[in-house]
């Protein structure tokens, strides 16, 4: 361990009991629509309403996610990462019970947002507590560690989901979430608090949302951010348009596309792991926008032409290993950039991204679903390809 750990009084034993719980942290963040996806298109018909308004489930979710950031970034900084921590989770433990018993949609889409509003805290928290101990690459060697084991989230949410649905029905999905962030909330005693109180803010809570204006105005910062939140703007619309594509127009059932996602879900790993071999870091970035465009280029037209289940997978594994490339380098650029102030940075940061994917969530349901992701993936495309230009004209963050 480097002198940053011994500062902090954390052995190696502590460094992966804290890995394991950044990872089930961050793992609520994408249990709470992942796991739940493959039931979209059985939900449709159990509510009866239309595919637009089901996926407003994910856009809620994600606005949940996106308020309770904006709200526990600075609460967070003046009060320290617990509280916040276990407040959030049992606000998300009782908006999925509460869900299971929803008498319309509507009901259902409001439980969302709280739901998200709950994981909220857990998973931005996973992105803040790292930036609390460590700086520079040993961030960087941290934050991609986290995400690649945490690949197995999104990798095995749907497989959960869909196996889980099957047996139990939609509501069997949200009982499983419950109890898996009653486990988190069991563990939590044990997790060091990663912001002493020297550190705290001092200024009441209200005035501290000050701080948000100052990361607004960093260049560098926002640039970061813009890259990760219209690039996992991206995963979201293939996230909501994957039920539909797969189970509705290729006939899969739950389980299998639970199966198919969680194999897709491997590359953004990779692409995670491959982002630690370049120098500068924010080089990953950049060839990671290009990787992808291929990808979304021949998948938009696969998808308006060709009508194929492998041409599709096929696209989207290269989409999704450029993803794992920017993800790694844009958390960890923007975490660099904002640690002063990590608790405000992270909200910014995993702000950013539900903003773009409650917007473009629906988007994919519009009219033929295989069209309107097509047009929906290449718009994104191009807002990538920007802040990829932009990143490219920024003084390297990280050399070494």
């Amino acid at each position: 361990m480097d002198s940053t750990d011994s500062q902090n009084g954390n052995g190696t034993r502590h460094y992966w009991f804290l890995v394991t719980f950044l990872v089930l942290m961050s793992a609520l963040g994408s249990f709470v629509n992942d796991m739940f996806t493959p039931s979209l298109p059985a939900m449709t018909r159990f509510f009866h309403t239309t595919i637009p308004t089901a996926q407003l489930g994910l856009t809620t979710g994600m606005i949940g996610l996106a308020l309770g950031q904006f709200v526990l970034g600075p609460v967070s900084d003046h009060y320290g990462r617990k509280p916040v921590l276990v407040g959030s989770v049992v606000l998300f433990i009782i908006a999925a019970v509460v869900s299971v018993f929803s008498p319309t949609i509507y009901f259902f889409i409001v439980c969302r947002l709280f739901q998200g509003m709950g994981a909220s805290g857990g998973y931005f928290l996973a992105r803040t507590m790292p930036a609390d101990l460590y700086s520079g690459r040993q961030l960087a060697r941290l934050m991609a560690l986290v995400g690649a084991i945490n690949g197995v989230a999104p990798a095995s949410s749907p497989v959960i989901g869909g196996i889980t649905a099957d047996a139990f029905g939609w509501k069997g999905v949200f009982v499983l979430l419950a109890i898996f962030a009653a486990v988190i909330l069991l563990v939590s005693p044990l997790v060091r608090e990663s912001l002493p109180k020297g550190r705290r803010t001092t200024v009441p809570v209200l005035k501290s949302f000050k701080g948000y204006v100052a990361l607004l105005r960093n260049y560098k910062f926002m640039v970061h951010v813009s890259f990760k939140g219209v690039s996992l703007g991206l995963l979201f619309a293939y996230i909501s348009a994957a039920p539909f594509i797969l189970e509705d127009h290729y006939g899969l059932s739950q389980t299998s596309y639970g199966l198919v996602i969680g194999f897709n879900a491997l590359f953004i790993v990779a692409g995670s792991m491959t982002a630690l071999k370049f120098k500068p870091l924010k080089k990953a970035a950049v060839i990671g926008a290009l990787v992808l465009s291929v990808g979304v280029v021949a998948q938009a037209f696969a998808l308006w032409l060709v009508h194929s289940i492998w041409i599709y997978e096929a696209c989207m594994a290269v989409i999704l290993y450029g993803l794992g490339l920017i993800f790694t380098t844009t958390n960890t650029l923007s975490m660099n950039e904002g640690r002063g102030q990590a608790g405000e940075a992270s909200a910014i940061l995993g702000i950013a991204g539900y903003i773009v994917g409650a917007v473009v969530s629906p988007l994919v349901g519009l009219g033929d679903v295989l069209h309107s992701t097509a047009i929906v993936f290449v718009c994104l495309m191009v807002a990538i390809l920007v802040c990829a230009w932009a990143t490219r004209r920024i003084a390297p963050d990280l050399d070494s």
